[in-house]
């Protein structure tokens, strides 16, 4: 499982509420609330974002409430995988269970703004196209690695 894209960086405690605001919570459509995603910090985010491109956050990404709109959101804006250095937990597992990637990694500090990354969830290994350099990182385990091919949990229970 090989993602890449262009990096979107974000620091630490990354809040639901910042990934999507309270007043979008109306709706449970992923592409209607990827339009909105991120704009509180950063205005017109979803129209920077190319398909695939990857969100970089520092410590505690995904912190707040435990609702699945803010995962929504990011998949909905078409990034294909958050990196952190770590998240909250809730957030960490609806990402997993609605079939978006997401990383650990203790070297997002060497990532910059727009960096190209190619990331090797197997291996554990994020490849910094940009600068040239490699990271280790958690391995995705087999069973995460099925539920991601599937789409998320909902899916992989229907196979």
């Amino acid at each position: 499982m090989i993602i890449k894209g262009h990096v979107h960086k974000f620091g630490d405690d990354i809040n639901t509420d910042d990934i999507i605001a309270a007043k979008y919570l109306d709706s449970q459509d992923p592409e209607y609330l990827g339009a909105h995603c991120m704009e509180n910090i950063d205005e017109g985010f979803p129209r920077k974002v190319k398909e695939g491109d990857i969100i970089v956050g520092g410590k505690n990404f995904g912190c707040g409430s435990s609702r699945e709109h803010a995962p929504w959101a990011i998949k909905g804006c078409k990034i294909s995988m958050v990196i952190a250095s770590s998240f909250a937990r809730i957030f960490y597992r609806n990402c997993i269970n609605i079939g978006l990637p997401i990383l650990v990694s203790p070297d997002v500090n060497k990532i910059k703004q727009h960096d190209f990354l190619e990331v090797d969830l197997i291996e554990g290994k994020i490849h910094n196209i940009t600068q040239g350099s490699t990271y280790l990182c958690e391995k995705f385990p087999k069973f995460m690695q099925e539920l991601i091919k599937n789409g998320g949990l909902v899916n992989w229970i229907r196979r």
